[in-house]
Formats: C-alpha cells, structure tokens, sequence
C-alpha cells in the first residue's frame, strides 16, 4: 500500500531536523543495536601543546588504514602533565573505560599501561631498545599484548656527542643534563665511552622538575662547560623551549635529540623523525583495530635520522658551522 503524502513529508521534516542539529545517529546493525566506533587510549606524561606535531602524525598514520578520529573512531586522551607519578592511575582510568587500544608515550607510560592490563593491546613509542627496557620479549615477536616503535634516541647519544666535538674540536668540559626518573642507561654508557674516547670530561646533571632545569643551567653559568648534551627523555622534551633558552641565555652550544629542539631555538639536533613515528604507530594502531594481534607485529626500528642545524642561533653564539656539518646537515634552519 502507498504511503501517504502527509506521511512521507513528515518524514522528510524529520531527516531534515537530524542533518541540520548536527547529532549523528550510528547506523544500526542487523540486530537493532547502534554500532560502536573504536576508542584508542592515548596516555603520555607531557602535556598537549608539546605533542601537537607528533599527534598530527598519528592522525595520518590512523587515516592511512582508514580510520579518521571524529568519523569512525574516537580518542580518549589522558594527559599527566609532566607529573609521571599520574600514569598508573591515567592508565587504570583508560582500561576500565574500556578501550580498544592504548598508546603509550614514552616508557613510564608505557610501563604504566603494561601493569594496567594484559588483555587489551599496547601500542608505545620508546627510545630505547624495548627488549632491554622489559616491554617485550624480542623485536620480532614481542609477545603478550604489547608492541611499538622504538625511535632509537638514547642509541644515538655517542653520534651526538660526536657532532658536538665536530662543532667544538677544542673543548674539553661537557655538561649531560638527564632525567633520573626516565633514565636511560644505555644511553649514559654510549657517552660515557664515547667521552672517554675523545678525551672529554663529563660532568652529570640530574633534572626532575623545570626549577632544577634552572638551578642546572645557574650552575653550568658559573662552572662553564664547553658545550651541552641533553638527554633523550620525554620530560627533557616537554621541556625544550626551556632548555634552548636556557642554553642560549647562559651562551652555551648544545646539542639535543630532536628536531623539535633545532625548531624552537637549539643550537643542533640529531635524532629520528619522531613524527613519522608516531605516524608508523597510528599504523600499527589502525592494524590492530582490524584485528592484528600485537604479539604477532613485529616491533619497528626506525631508520629515518635528521641532523638539524639552526643558523641564527649559531649566529647569536658567535659560532661557525664547519663546512663538513654543514654538508652533512638534513636542514639548516635560517
């Protein structure tokens, strides 16, 4: 039987009413329920102003396999605002909600995640080799419900250190700035031997808040170093204006882990292409949304370094690049 005009206009008043208060209605499955769209967790311990570009990264990593946040996916974000101490509870928060994957920043997050759950998969970014951290069991099958992206960062430390000398042949004294509660061994050794190597004096400074970023740099204003080198941490990250300040206010060349550093003032940087590692993971999430288990992805060693130069501030340093690492610069920032 033919439905009736007054009937089908009434209908159409109402779709029009739908489209036009901006709600939308998930579609209904064949039994009559609305269908859910996945919830990725995303725990870091910065905050989210300093993650803006690594977040835009992990977007287009999610569209690459089809998933677009706001559309066919949400992203419930847990921030601990550079207070570390948050993330088990951030964590725990995230796994009861509950949510389809978590992302994990760093590996106080990611640790954080880990002892929150063993059932819903894991997805991190570290800077160190996992394996040793304890995340996994081996890179090619990690094994449990966790995998990730390790950027390399805390491996590069002696490269690093090495450019350093490149830029200053003559120096002798080199301030390390580290985080204590994200320490990374590793990384330490490598300078370390590397320091030993190349005839340098190390002098370390522990940093756990921005007031003892202060009081570090008050005391490299009088001791002098020659130069400084500072730790691949995600807290030392969320603070890279500070520290580039810093650096340039006390007149001291430095060298960081990161293109973000080279971006908002530093001197050099030499790292991975941190954003396209967040994008690799918004990958690796986007596989795990359609069913990948994370046991069975093999964890991704990244392969992409960028060493980064900012002219103006080797300028207001007084400093000359040497040609060797001006050739050997991926970007000269002017």
């Amino acid at each position: 039987m033919p439905e009736p005009r007054g009937d089908k206009m009434r209908r159409r008043d109402f779709i029009k009413g739908i489209a036009s208060s901006g709600v939308f209605v998930w579609p209904l499955s064949a039994s009559g329920q609305q269908l859910a769209s996945p919830v990725i967790g995303f725990l870091d311990p910065r905050t989210p102003e300093v993650v803006a570009s690594r977040l835009r990264g992990f977007r287009q990593g999610l569209k690459e396999t089809g998933y677009i946040e706001g559309e066919n996916l949400a992203i419930v974000y847990r921030w601990a605002e550079d207070q570390p101490d948050r993330l088990p509870a951030l964590a725990t928060d995230l796994v009861r909600r509950p949510v389809t994957v978590i992302f994990a920043g760093g590996p106080q997050a990611s640790f954080a995640a880990k002892s929150a759950t063993t059932t819903i998969p894991i997805l991190f970014v570290v800077g160190a080799d996992p394996v040793e951290l304890g995340l996994a069991t081996s890179l090619s099958r990690p094994g449990g419900n966790i995998t990730g992206i390790n950027v390399a960062s805390s491996e590069l430390g002696a490269k690093r250190l090495e450019m350093l000398h490149d830029l200053l042949p003559r120096a002798t004294r080199i301030a390390v700035l580290v985080n204590p509660a994200d320490a990374r061994p590793a990384e330490l050794k490598d300078v370390n031997a590397a320091a030993r190597s190349m005839g340098l004096q190390i002098q370390i400074h522990n940093v756990d808040t921005s007031a003892e970023i202060d009081a570090a740099f008050a005391t490299m204003g009088r001791e002098r170093p020659d130069a400084v080198f500072v730790g691949a941490t995600p807290f030392l990250n969320g603070r890279r204006v500070q520290l580039t300040q810093l650096a340039t206010f006390h007149h001291l060349p430095a060298i960081y882990n990161g293109r973000e550093y080279a971006e908002v003032g530093g001197l050099m940087s030499y790292g991975s292409d941190i954003v396209d590692a967040f994008r690799q993971s918004g990958v690796y999430a986007g596989r795990i949304l359609k069913g990948a288990k994370p046991a069975e992805l093999p964890i991704v060693q990244a392969n992409k370094f960028e060493f980064v130069i900012n002219a103006p501030t080797a300028r207001m340093l007084g400093l000359t690049i040497p040609t060797p690492l001006l050739n050997r610069a991926d970007e000269i920032i002017d």
